[in-house]
């Protein structure tokens, strides 16, 4: 009788794991289907096969600039996060001073801000200081966005760290920036990585906040398809979700792979 409940509940447990992964797919999965359609509208199941409304939408300008723009916002945003946020996420994991707890709630309170009002108080801010919407705008704005994230994580990060690593390195009198990179930075490579997924990501698909701060000359892909909802139903706005779904795909997959070769190294 155990063994027969313990069974059941196994697959009771793989049931409920293939459940939930086809409610977290069936979105995307949807959208996908949809942007092979033929015909001029967006439906599910697709009524045959093709390729129009990709090719319509790499040949529509407004998409094209907005995803360079957004993978350059991204880009730029996950790096000054990196910079920023990897000696503060050490400072913080490694320091008892007083204070630090406060500088931590600080930089960890946007993510726990609705995004809204984010975007309210960083347009207000950027009017008062003179940059108004724009480019400068959003770097900023994404900026804020994800450097809560990357110190987070690397908070975890720095926490399973084995300080007797840094401690003997320094006794062998090696300089503070051999330190950081011959013994720090790889040991949290894995960390580092993670850090970049999320703030690379959450800066891509951002919307609720960089509606705020574009102009007419620098919107981003989420934007722009925001905004494309409003006045098309064709399947080119599914066409253009899929390839961002594609994209983030094989970014994710590719970090994970240089992840996992660099815990084998």
């Amino acid at each position: 009788m155990q063994w027969q409940n313990s069974r059941l509940g196994l697959v009771a447990w793989g049931l409920f794991q293939v459940i939930a992964y086809l409610v977290l797919a069936l979105p995307s999965l949807v959208i996908i289907g949809a942007s092979f359609n033929p015909g001029s509208t967006f439906s599910f199941p697709p009524q045959g096969l093709t390729l129009a409304w990709y090719i319509r939408a790499m040949e529509t300008p407004a998409f094209t600039d907005s995803f360079f723009l957004s993978v350059e916002l991204a880009s730029i945003a996950t790096a000054l996060s990196l910079l920023v946020g990897t000696p503060a996420a050490y400072a913080l994991e490694r320091y008892r001073l007083p204070g630090l707890q406060s500088v931590q709630s600080l930089l960890l309170s946007p993510i726990v801000i609705p995004a809204i009002v984010l975007g309210i108080g960083l347009l207000m801010f950027c009017n008062l200081i003179g940059i108004g919407q724009g480019l400068a705008a959003l770097l900023l704005g994404h900026f804020v966005l994800t450097l809560p994230y990357v110190v987070r994580t690397l908070i975890s990060s720095f926490s399973l760290f084995d300080v007797v690593l840094e401690e003997a390195a320094q006794s062998l009198r090696a300089s503070r920036p051999v330190v950081w990179f011959r013994v720090i930075l790889p040991n949290i490579f894995p960390g580092l990585l993670s850090a970049a997924i999320f703030a690379f990501v959450t800066s891509f698909g951002n919307v609720a906040l960089s509606i705020f701060l574009v102009s007419g000359s620098a919107a981003t892909l989420p934007v722009q398809m925001f905004a494309a909802v409003e006045h098309s139903s064709d399947p080119t706005l599914a066409a253009v979700a899929s390839f961002v779904v594609f994209v983030t795909g094989v970014i994710v997959l590719c970090i994970d792979r240089l992840a996992s070769l660099q815990r084998l190294v």
